[in-house]
């Protein structure tokens, strides 16, 4: 079994730090295959229509899939690219955010398209039946989780957040809650923030922090790192979003923060909150705001003692074999299919 795995970032020297790159690797292990990025430019903030992404690389894609058994696209929303129409083997898409109503029309279009539509979370999925697309498989993400370890911090330790999810865009500061997280750590002395980065929009970055005075307590990795490391010096993941598909819809920065035993706080919109208020992983933050962050924080603090690392570390220990799994059975389908 070989695949051709589409990815829709930019292709850059921190490409495999992104958690799409990441499932890729991951699946890379039951189905090889190359890595072909449908972005068409090496710098997000595109502005050629995503109805072109993929057609100039329609002769290298024709050459590429004569060597393997299907595709794999990984997009954050549903978007039929008419690229797809051009391959001749099945296509297996995942949706790596969120859906919601805004989506159903091209949820719909790209059903004529895939042969399989993966979402993450069991309201996605059922949102794919409601709108009479058979085609869906519920897959939960999953991370190695092997790689991490709890550090706990001392009981005199200030509030730290890591977040993860950097900026793609200069738009996505605010629809990313990185302002709301810099305002929330202006208007709280002890509060601390380590941001993941990936080495796009850093001066912009570095210019927000500096507007704050946030010099001192506010840290951005802007390469690569040891994400275990950085955890050891957090009290909480943190994922925050404006519109599900924004983000991941199981942000990888926040597994990891959980296999680290450390608490998530996540926004509403981001399909992974309904679990993680369901186990009590950590705490669901209504709005993308300074106000709504603090008291997560404060809530946070209160309550520390209901957040055992072991149960958090448990909640993700076992989800990658699962994960494996669940896409050999939809790589093995699709190709018995397409024959």
């Amino acid at each position: 079994m070989r695949a051709l795995y589409h990815v829709t970032i930019p292709p850059s020297a921190m490409a495999d730090c992104e958690a799409v790159m990441q499932d890729v690797q991951l699946l890379q292990q039951i189905a090889p295959g190359e890595v072909i990025h449908f972005y068409p430019t090496r710098t997000p903030g595109t502005r050629i229509p995503r109805l072109l992404w993929g057609v100039n690389q329609a002769p290298e894609l024709w050459r590429a899939e004569r060597a393997v058994d299907l595709h794999h696209v990984f997009n954050p929303d549903p978007f039929p690219f008419p690229a797809l129409r051009f391959l001749k083997r099945p296509i297996v898409y995942t949706v790596v955010g969120g859906l919601d109503e805004r989506h159903r029309d091209m949820a719909c279009r790209l059903s004529k398209l895939a042969r399989t539509i993966i979402v993450s979370s069991e309201a996605d999925y059922e949102r794919l039946q409601a709108w009479g697309i058979a085609q869906g498989r519920l897959v939960q993400p999953a991370i190695d989780a092997s790689r991490f370890s709890h550090t706990p911090l001392p009981p005199d330790a200030p509030p730290t957040l890591l977040a993860g999810s950097a900026p793609w865009t200069v738009e996505q500061f605010t629809s990313k809650g990185v302002d709301a997280l810099l305002d929330a750590a202006q208007r709280r002395p002890d509060l601390r923030l380590i941001f993941l980065w990936r080495g796009v929009l850093f001066d912009e970055m570095m210019q927000r922090v500096r507007a704050r005075g946030l010099e001192g307590r506010v840290h951005v990795l802007n390469e690569r790192v040891d994400v275990n490391a950085a955890l050891a010096g957090a009290s909480a993941g943190v994922v925050l979003a404006t519109r599900p598909d924004v983000v991941k819809a199981y942000p990888h920065s926040l597994l990891e923060s959980l296999a680290a035993g450390k608490p998530v706080l996540v926004s509403r919109v981001i399909p992974m909150a309904a679990w993680v208020e369901r186990e009590g992983l950590g705490l669901v933050i209504e709005a993308v705001e300074a106000e709504a962050i603090l008291r997560a924080v404060a809530e946070l603090e209160r309550g520390a003692a209901r957040f055992a690392a072991e149960a958090l570390q448990t909640a993700v220990r076992d989800r990658l074999a699962h994960f494996m799994q669940a896409h050999r059975e939809v790589y093995a389908s699709v190709a018995r299919a397409h024959r």
